[in-house]
């Protein structure tokens, strides 16, 4: 299984439009390296940004 996915294969994965990916590594910080996006980074942050904003609305 790869861990380096370009956004494409990563929106696949995660039920996503590629521009919502995109626009979530900008706002999260997650580097995109020679057209690729670390997952498990990715997915991290994404479970930390969600965690937050349910802290925020609480």
């Amino acid at each position: 299984m790869a861990v380096h996915l370009t956004p494409n294969e990563l929106a696949d994965e995660m039920e996503m439009k590629t521009r919502d990916v995109l626009n979530r590594c900008v706002e999260m910080g997650v580097p995109v390296l020679k057209g690729r996006i670390d997952k498990t980074l990715f997915e991290s942050s994404l479970r930390a940004l969600q965690a937050q904003q349910k802290q925020v609305a609480a």
